[in-house]
């Protein structure tokens, strides 16, 4: 009779918490910014940062959309080598659902800009509707219509935009942009901070 042998010894998971670190700290992202993008807690993101834990797939997948980067990437200890022209690819970029309001909020600025300057790919349903609270005092919006038919809400004050137009106005405002139109609309949206 054989003897088989069994390996006792398991690889360890990989640690991510520096590299998880260096990618958000090379956007310029604080724990705070990370947390909301991703919609991981603050707390969970500080353990994988110390070590202490160890990312589930699906936390993976969301640190990984938010950064910008490949799970591959974020799983990764090697320093990458940076190319001189980085491709996102349609999958990779991140995107905020609001199914439920009938829009879709594709990030297409890069996450180290967050906070300053943002730029969106924004998606309305036929009577979907992004709603927003005022943001940060001085910030302000510049919504270009690619697509349909869009009204901009700013403080009750309402406005149609012309396919190709663009409309600024004050987010530091409620404010609204709503599809009035009988097929989907699609519109470039950029926020500025300050």
């Amino acid at each position: 009779m054989k003897k088989v042998i069994v390996n006792q010894q398991t690889a360890a998971p990989p640690q991510v918490g520096a590299t998880l670190q260096r990618l958000r700290q090379e956007r310029g992202l604080t724990l705070e910014d990370l947390s909301r993008t991703a919609g991981v807690s603050k707390s969970m993101l500080s353990q994988i940062e110390r070590e202490t834990a160890n990312p589930t797939i699906a936390v993976a997948w969301r640190l990984a959309n938010a950064l910008g980067v490949s799970i591959a990437e974020l799983l990764s200890s090697a320093t990458p080598v940076v190319d001189s022209i980085r491709m996102l690819e349609p999958h990779e970029t991140p995107t905020l659902p609001g199914e439920h309001a009938g829009y879709i909020l594709k990030i297409l600025g890069p996450m180290e800009l967050a906070g300053r300057f943002e730029w969106y790919e924004l998606s309305l349903a036929v009577g979907g509707a992004l709603v927003s609270a005022s943001h940060d005092p001085g910030a302000t919006e510049h919504l270009t219509l690619l697509q349909g038919s869009v009204e901009v809400e700013v403080d009750g004050n309402k406005k149609k935009l012309k396919l190709g137009g663009t409309a600024r106005y004050e987010a530091d405002k409620n404010h609204a942009i709503r599809n009035i139109g009988k097929t989907e609309a699609k519109a470039l949206m950029v926020v500025i901070h300050r």
